[in-house]
């Protein structure tokens, strides 16, 4: 047995015992917004994230394709739209660090402050989500949760091995109090309302 395994043992051998019961911890939903989409745009545009309008018919991927048209290389994890850089092909994260757009499914949102969270299950190479310069999210409208007491409850925070919580695009105002995005992840973040069940057409 290593010096490090032998401390870890230890560890849990002399670990407290305690069976306790946690805090009931209330869920502060008694007067929720009456649109949590509504509410969500709202929140996402205040942290500088742009909201993308679905057409009112029609190819409601249109604003993602508009988006994409002149980018060079696209990668995609949705399967609702295709990139041209397979994430599967990918074999270490620096490979990523040419991608104009990521586009990635949202396993759900956050009303209360405009967040959504990527997981691994979701982004397939983690990385993807900080070194594309811009970054497209599909939403499912009935995943959005009225605030993080909510989240915390979701089972995609437990059954990953990494779940991230993204408010808007990178952003910092360090430098002489001037704000900069993109200093240390994506330029933009932006959102598009599709529902998860809606068959679209990738052509």
């Amino acid at each position: 047995m290593s010096s490090r395994d032998e401390i870890f043992a230890t560890i849990r051998a002399n670990r407290p015992q305690v069976d306790r019961p946690l805090p009931t911890v209330p869920l502060f939903d008694a007067s929720p917004p009456p649109s949590l989409l509504a509410a969500f745009r709202e929140s996402l545009e205040r942290m500088g994230g742009l909201f993308l309008d679905p057409p009112a018919a029609g190819d409601v991927l249109a604003p993602v394709r508009t988006r994409i048209a002149s980018a060079k290389i696209v990668c995609s994890m949705a399967p609702e739209i295709e990139g041209n850089l397979d994430i599967a092909r990918i074999s270490a994260p620096q490979d990523l660090a040419d991608v104009d757009f990521a586009i990635v499914r949202a396993a759900f949102a956050v009303a209360e402050t405009g967040s959504i969270l990527l997981g691994d299950k979701d982004l397939r190479v983690n990385a993807v989500a900080y070194l594309a310069q811009h970054l497209i999210v599909l939403l499912d409208p009935a995943d959005i949760v009225v605030n993080l007491h909510h989240a915390y409850r979701r089972p995609e925070l437990r059954n990953g091995n990494y779940a991230a919580f993204h408010t808007g695009p990178s952003a910092t105002a360090d430098i002489e109090g001037v704000l900069i995005h993109g200093a240390q992840g994506v330029r933009s973040l932006s959102v598009l309302p599709v529902a998860r069940e809606r068959a679209l057409s990738t052509s």
